[in-house]
């Protein structure tokens, strides 16, 4: 134990503050966009409106008061986000190592930083260019299936989509996800928050991404890009089903607690950088 405090005093010595800031501040944004999305869907299950994926609730935001400005914090937060992304997957900064299971989720999170890279555009988009609109699922699937191969690269990224689901299942019925937390910088109080806000904000994500993953390969096979549904699709087909209001209100549920535990990530999270 002695020698593994003294090599992680090392690293830690090795952090950049700046990564850190970046970091932490980019997961406070990253829970930010999920409370929200987590409020749209309550809306959507209560009858007040409809479910959106991330560029419909920046729109919805960008029409409130004070919207631009939650909506540049978002972009400039999600920069970080995707900058501390970036560093994870080329310096290893959440500690995954070299193993197959290391080299994948870091893999992971380069996919993760494209994907939010896109959403913090977006958010500033609509800041500095009021708005501008964005690409529908099924205009870019048409496209993709438009391609060589397009159909098998649809069926994949479904494929992949329903993997990660899996992922995010399994670590969040065992809580493995609390490895990544400084408890030693928390109460008892802070460690239950957080494991309870993982465990059911990472089930919930699994189902959302699952059923978004099955659309996708459903749309592979029929090469129907009319089939492909995204984050606002794949909620609003789940309230379709019997007791789907129910359903979609815990995953709303589910969504508001993941963006709280994302909050607690960015305040407990390890943060190392290895040279």
């Amino acid at each position: 134990m002695a020698v593994k405090d003294e090599c992680m005093s090392k690293i830690k010595q090795e952090t950049k503050p700046w990564i850190k800031r970046c970091g932490r501040l980019g997961y406070f944004a990253f829970g930010g966009v999920f409370i929200l999305l987590g409020i749209l869907a309550c809306m959507t299950a209560a009858g007040a409106g409809s479910a959106k994926d991330s560029s419909g609730a920046l729109h919805v935001l960008s029409r409130m008061p004070y919207g631009p400005i939650f909506l540049l914090l978002i972009g400039v937060g999600l920069t970080g986000y995707v900058i501390w992304m970036v560093l994870s997957a080329f310096k290893d900064t959440e500690g995954h190592g070299t193993s197959r299971r290391g080299l994948s989720r870091r893999m992971g999170n380069l996919f993760s930083a494209a994907v939010y890279g896109t959403i913090a555009w977006k958010a500033l988009r609509f800041v500095f260019a009021q708005g501008g609109g964005s690409t529908s699922e099924q205009t870019w699937s048409a496209y993709v299936l438009a391609q060589p191969f397009g159909q098998w690269l649809t069926g994949l990224t479904g494929a992949g989509f329903v993997l990660f689901a899996i992922v995010q299942f399994v670590k969040g019925i065992r809580a493995s996800f609390m490895k990544e937390f400084d408890t030693s910088k928390m109460n008892k109080q802070m460690i239950c928050i957080a494991k309870n806000t993982g465990r059911a904000g990472n089930i919930a994500r699994a189902i959302i991404f699952s059923a978004i993953g099955y659309f996708l390969i459903k749309t592979a096979m029929t090469a129907d890009p009319d089939d492909t549904r995204g984050f606002d699709g794949a909620l609003a087909e789940l309230a379709q089903q019997p007791h789907g209001k129910w359903i979609l209100s815990m995953l709303a549920f589910g969504l508001i607690l993941y963006g709280i535990y994302a909050i607690m990530k960015g305040i407990y999270q390890y943060m190392t950088w290895k040279k």
